[in-house]
C-alpha cells in the first residue's frame, strides 16, 4: 500500500483530524511531520486525532512522532489499532500513555 498522509477539513471544534495510511519509517516520516507541525503551532487546535487504523508498517521513528505530539497533551488515537502499531508500541510498554478510540469519531470528543 502506498503511503497516504492527509488532514481532514476542520470542522471549527478545536479538533485537527490527521488520517495515516501505509508504511512509516525513517525514510517516510516527512509527510505526517509536515502535517503535524502547523496544527501543534496552531493554538486554535486543542485535540490531534491520528487515525492509524491503516498503518501498514511502522518502526521506531513513528513512536518517536507519536510521542513528540503526545507530549503536547493534545493528541488522540483512532484505531482500531492495527498490528503493525502494537508491534511498535508493546514492546516500549507505551501503548496505555496513548489515549485511543475505536474510531475517528469518538476520538473527537475523548
Amino acid at each position: 500500500m502506498e503511503q497516504e498522509v492527509l488532514t481532514l477539513p476542520d470542522e471549527g471544534d478545536g479538533v485537527r483530524v490527521i488520517t495515516c495510511a501505509g508504511e512509516f519509517d525513517l525514510a517516510t516520516q516527512e509527510p505526517l511531520r509536515q502535517v503535524c507541525d502547523p496544527a501543534l503551532n496552531d493554538p486554535a487546535i486543542q485535540r490531534i486525532v491520528l487515525d492509524v487504523s491503516r498503518v501498514t508498517f511502522a518502526d521506531s521513528s513513528l513512536l518517536n512522532t507519536l510521542l513528540r505530539l503526545l507530549r503536547t497533551g493534545r493528541l488522540v488515537l483512532a484505531g482500531p489499532l492495527p498490528r503493525s502499531l502494537t508491534r511498535v508500541l508493546d514492546p516500549f510498554r507505551v501503548r496505555e500513555l496513548f489515549p485511543t478510540a475505536d474510531s475517528v469519531k469518538a476520538a473527537r470528543t475523548l
